[in-house]
């Protein structure tokens, strides 16, 4: 049996995650399993540009793939059900790990783990945002930065059974405004590893070559602009950037 054509085969809706704010659809194509956000779904925001989140999630793609390290599962644009929308891979996380947790604060574990922040639970008891102190999620947060995240809940990191951590829904990327918003913030003012500064040096040579003209059809030039010059930023700076700006810098809900 031949592989599906991820573009051009029917897609078959199976079911809804009535949790998500736009309208957000599992279902397959072939035998590979997917999701589907239409454009025709997305709610208007007051601060992103209407009908602009599918491309701001392939846009996150393919910057994924040019820093080389895999954060964002394969996603592109197609035609389906309800109209365009993306279309991404389906990842299925591994139940048993956490890579985000809020815990009792006298829980906190004293090694492998970041404290974001600390705060009380409804019940008044004191509790801590924490995430894991791994290669894999100092990548992602520095992707976050890259692309400008304005909503990294913990439940848009997936935890794979091999370790591996993949980052989803990026609808809120790109804004040519200081908007990262993030649970990710353990490093603030560490300096970027060579790894790190390699992936940041491999998106700003390629906005000159290909990967600047995918963009050009997804994004428009002031945030393309703004994209290199958090590039240019992250690159003289050599670490990692501390909440800027009036907006908060936690998404709410975190989860």
């Amino acid at each position: 049996m031949s592989a599906p054509d991820l573009v051009t085969d029917e897609l078959v809706l199976t079911g809804r995650l009535t949790t998500a704010s736009n309208a957000t659809f599992l279902g397959t194509i072939g035998d590979a399993v997917v999701v589907y956000k239409p454009v025709a779904g997305e709610a208007p925001l007051w601060d992103f540009p209407g009908a602009t989140l599918a491309r701001r999630e392939v846009a996150a793609h393919l910057v994924s793939e040019t820093v080389g390290w895999d954060i964002v599962p394969r996603t592109w644009l197609r035609d389906g059900p309800f109209g365009e929308g993306m279309v991404q891979l389906w990842q299925e996380p591994d139940p048993d790990q956490d890579a985000v947790d809020l815990v009792p604060l006298d829980q906190v574990p004293e090694v492998g783990w970041r404290t974001v922040l600390e705060g009380e639970d409804q019940s008044g008891r004191a509790i801590a945002l924490v995430h894991e102190d791994t290669p894999a999620l100092r990548r992602m947060a520095v992707f976050d930065v890259i692309v400008n995240n304005a909503d990294r809940k913990g439940d848009h990191i997936l935890a794979m059974a091999d370790g591996h951590r993949h980052g989803v829904d990026h609808g809120l990327t790109f804004h040519h405004e200081d908007k990262l918003r993030t649970v990710l913030w353990g490093w603030i003012g560490e300096a970027l590893s060579t790894e790190e500064l390699d992936g940041i040096r491999r998106v700003a040579d390629a906005l000159d070559d290909e990967l600047g003209r995918d963009l050009a059809a997804l994004l428009n030039p002031e945030e393309l602009a703004a994209l290199a010059e958090r590039c240019t930023r992250l690159q003289g700076d050599g670490c990692f950037p501390a909440p800027s700006g009036e907006m908060p810098a936690v998404p709410w809900p975190l989860f």
